[in-house]
């Protein structure tokens, strides 16, 4: 830690832990527990006292590292607005511990990882808790993929390989607050169905819904997305991931990512009772 281990060791410390938060839409922020705000890096650290971490534990071994940070709503840094949009979702988080006088003299990181899961409370004063994931997360995931009759690859993508130019689209739609979204009057064909949505304008610019169904005219979403009114977004197209559509629609049959002949477990409910 060199000269910061030194001061960690004074009689008197001028200590400050610091969030560096940089969200998967390439907005980065900063928050201290001093109480003035801190340039590190080049990047303004808001104070942010209420923001506390729960213990910070670093292992050594292949435990998966944990923990909640929880702290205050503020409207010019974290809102329930963008929470609940699920702006942090994913968010990439360096914890880190500096001298509050010479913050760009060096840092101890503390902690380092991503943001899974954000509750919000009632209103403003009840703040937010995020749960904190550490590198060794990684480790309980499914690194193996499993068949499926159901293509694994995802529209556009280096294994689908169809090309993507000519199935998106821009287009002003209505909103009236809840999940369902109102399109001009023969706008969209089903093939956005499974696909894409995201907004471009607006205080929600940047977030993303998939496309579960069109309805009477409306899109219904995966997430309710409260839209103002008149809300240009831009439509990618969807793929059911079957061998039919795969083949017929797009003819890449020969790239489909799953096992459609293989027999699973409704083999014996393919077939009538004698």
């Amino acid at each position: 830690m060199g000269e910061l281990g030194d001061r960690l060791t004074a009689d008197v410390t001028r200590l400050a832990i610091c969030w560096r938060v940089v969200r998967a839409d390439g907005v980065a922020l900063g928050f201290t527990t001093h109480d003035q705000p801190l340039q590190i890096g080049g990047l303004r650290h808001e104070s942010a006292p209420g923001m506390t971490p729960s213990a910070i534990v670093s292992s050594a071994d292949l435990q998966v590292d944990t923990m909640d940070v929880g702290g205050a709503l503020t409207a010019d840094a974290i809102t329930a607005a963008d929470l609940a949009a699920g702006r942090y979702d994913d968010a990439v988080v360096t914890i880190s511990l500096v001298d509050w006088q010479a913050p760009d003299a060096g840092s101890q990181r503390l902690a380092h990882g991503t943001i899974g899961t954000v509750e919000a409370g009632i209103d403003a004063d009840s703040g937010f808790v995020a749960s904190f994931r550490g590198p060794t997360a990684a480790l309980t995931m499914t690194a193996v993929e499993s068949y499926s009759p159901q293509c694994r690859a995802t529209l556009g993508d280096r294994r689908c390989r169809v090309a993507t130019a000519g199935r998106t689209r821009r287009l002003v739609v209505e909103s009236d607050g809840s999940d369902e979204i109102g399109l001009p009057a023969d706008a969209i064909p089903a093939d956005y169905v499974n696909g894409r949505l995201r907004v471009l304008d607006g205080p929600l610019a940047g977030i993303e819904r998939r496309v579960v169904a069109i309805v009477a005219g409306r899109l219904l979403l995966d997430d309710m997305l409260a839209l103002p009114p008149a809300t240009l977004v831009q439509l990618w197209e969807g793929c059911d991931r079957t061998f039919q559509t795969c083949g017929n629609r797009f003819d890449n049959g020969i790239n489909f990512r799953g096992e459609p002949h293989v027999p699973g477990a409704d083999l014996l409910t393919r077939f009538g009772a004698d």
